[in-house]
């Protein structure tokens, strides 16, 4: 598929991808928009001239929400309309070029939808088997684990885009070496590589999603980071699990990725063992080739995948709902850490330093077991197969003093 707009071959944001985001100028409050290239295409603007035909209080939102709500038929047509323009060279796109491009510089990124609920899952079995070996040695995966998707209901009020700082938490924490907990800024700041899914339908209270329907209910994937605070979370999880060593910030990725452009890019599931509930039970391609990197400053220090998940998205929603819990619009449900059986394809500092024991290296020739104030993480992620390539861009932050 050929583009009469010039785009870098590892472009993150081929012809192939137009994610949506909401995105703002010096002259324009927020507003829908999709991203091809170094640029972004105003939607609002094609609507005015006519290009779209699409309601007027739609794509002028500061929110995907009303936008997503419309359907994937419509929303993916919207998506394909601007690939056919701008793949042809009498292209409407041409003509109008200076009044809804934007290079991608001059505007500023917010966060794509209204988040009413999210929900982290753990669903990755490399990291709960390290998570677990590094706690309790001799009983890493607690019995329950390979016949449900795990999970904890979050702190939707605290997601913040991506680039947003992130001063680090203060709480109630008990050192090892202490007979009594203590109180101050964490000394375990950490970061956790994920993915999360923007659920695009909403789902009536009482009602169960089959799992043959629930990825119907997905609009799109985004990076996500679930800042960590070790030592904090340590102390409070027993009885009743993850409160403020969780819910100080989660960071996103602007673009959220349409699982029509994923599409290309499933695989299957690992093998699951022992076979799930019939509830649970998946058939078909249900994970995604989705190369993760993260960076720490200039350090690459982890590189993994995100198809060796081993509860799907679909298994999720399936689980998230079997009991009458209602998903909405811009819910958002993250995946939990993503790690690799391999020490450098872990997904948090935690597994990476197993526990503070092992500090990693950096190329300064410094050391970290966790993150220290002014360190930025960066993650990224894209899925090429052949010439189709269809990336996340990145989410970051950087970590600054705690507030006194």
């Amino acid at each position: 598929m050929n583009t009469w707009l010039k785009i870098a071959s590892n472009s993150d944001f081929s012809i192939y991808n137009l994610p949506f985001g909401i995105f703002s100028t010096s002259k324009n409050k927020p507003k829908i928009g999709t991203r091809i290239g170094d640029f972004v295409i105003d939607l609002e603007q094609l609507r005015k001239l006519g290009l779209l035909q699409i309601p007027h209080n739609i794509f002028n939102q500061s929110s995907l929400n009303p936008f997503i709500g419309l359907g994937k038929k419509r929303t993916n047509n919207v998506r394909l309309q601007i690939q056919k323009w701008l793949c042809e060279d009498n292209s409407p796109l041409k003509k109008h070029f200076d009044h809804v491009f934007h290079k991608i510089e001059n505007i500023k990124m917010h966060l794509p939808v209204k988040i009413g609920d999210y929900t982290d899952f753990y669903s990755s079995i490399e990291h709960a088997t390290n998570a677990g070996k590094i706690f309790r040695p001799d009983n890493p995966l607690f019995p329950n684990w390979k016949h449900i998707p795990i999970a904890y209901h979050g702190r939707a009020s605290s997601i913040v885009i991506s680039g947003t700082p992130i001063h680090r938490p203060k709480g109630q924490f008990k050192p090892a070496d202490a007979s009594s907990p203590v109180f101050g800024p964490t000394k375990e700041m950490d970061f956790e590589l994920e993915i999360g899914a923007i659920i695009g339908k909403n789902s009536s209270h009482g009602e169960s999603i089959n799992i043959s329907e629930s990825e119907d209910y997905v609009f799109g994937l985004v990076l996500f980071n679930d800042w960590s605070a070790r030592d904090i979370q340590r102390w409070e999880t027993l009885p009743l699990g993850p409160f403020l060593g969780k819910n100080f910030a989660s960071s996103i990725s602007p673009w959220v990725v349409t699982m029509e452009s994923l599409s290309p890019f499933r695989v299957e599931s690992p093998t699951q063992d022992p076979a799930p509930l019939p509830y649970l039970k998946v058939d078909g391609k249900r994970n995604f080739d989705i190369n993760l990197e993260v960076k720490l400053g200039n350090n690459i220090i982890s590189e993994t995948n995100f198809k060796q998940m081993y509860w799907s998205i679909a298994q999720q929603i399936s689980h998230h709902t079997i009991n009458g819990c209602n998903l909405k619009i811009g819910d958002l449900l993250a995946s939990g850490t993503i790690s690799g059986s391999e020490p450098n394809s872990y997904g948090s500092m935690l597994e990476l330093s197993w526990g503070g024991k092992n500090p990693i290296k950096l190329k300064n020739g410094e050391t970290r077991t966790y993150l220290k104030d002014g360190d930025e993480v960066i993650i990224s992620g894209f899925c090429k197969k052949n010439e189709i390539r269809v990336g996340f861009g990145e989410v970051s932050g950087r970590i600054l003093p705690a507030i006194s």
